[in-house]
């Protein structure tokens, strides 16, 4: 089975791409090489870092990209946008990429509330977000098997 590249799309490469990229490499590592970035990257968020480390993995080493370090230097047989802004860019930004994918997930930055109530989102978006990846890897295999 050939090693596919995949990049994951969000507008700060904060929270969402993060926790798809630790996913991605989680269960696709033997099918995939997987980077994550941001069209305008921030710090990783450390609620992104905390709930990451619940589910037992630590993206705290990991660090926020720009597109721009990917630009004209890597092609990718697949783009996933997991927010709708970086969607709207990606014809633009990775054009003739095979397959762009739309997974637009809550921004669990924008959740307001008391540190708990914060959580809870990063929480729900974490989940949906694994529950997601552990799917389209699972499809990947069985496409690249057939």
């Amino acid at each position: 089975m050939s090693i596919a590249k995949l990049l994951i799309l969000c507008t700060q490469n904060s929270a969402r791409s993060q926790m798809a990229e630790a996913f991605f490499n989680k269960y696709g590592q033997d099918v995939l090489e997987v980077y994550s970035a941001g069209l305008e990257p921030t710090a990783i968020n450390p609620y992104a870092i905390q709930v990451m480390q619940e589910s037992g993995l630590d993206i705290s080493g990991q660090r926020s990209k720009s597109v721009k370090e990917f630009l004209g230097k890597q092609s990718f047989g697949y783009v996933i946008a997991v927010c709708k802004q970086a969607e709207s860019r990606c014809p633009v930004i990775f054009p003739g990429v095979p397959v762009v994918l739309s997974w637009p997930f809550d921004d669990p930055a924008d959740a307001g509330g008391t540190e708990a109530d914060k959580l809870l989102v990063f929480r729900r978006v974490r989940d949906e977000i694994e529950a997601k990846v552990k799917v389209w890897v699972t499809d990947y295999r069985q496409n690249q098997q057939a």
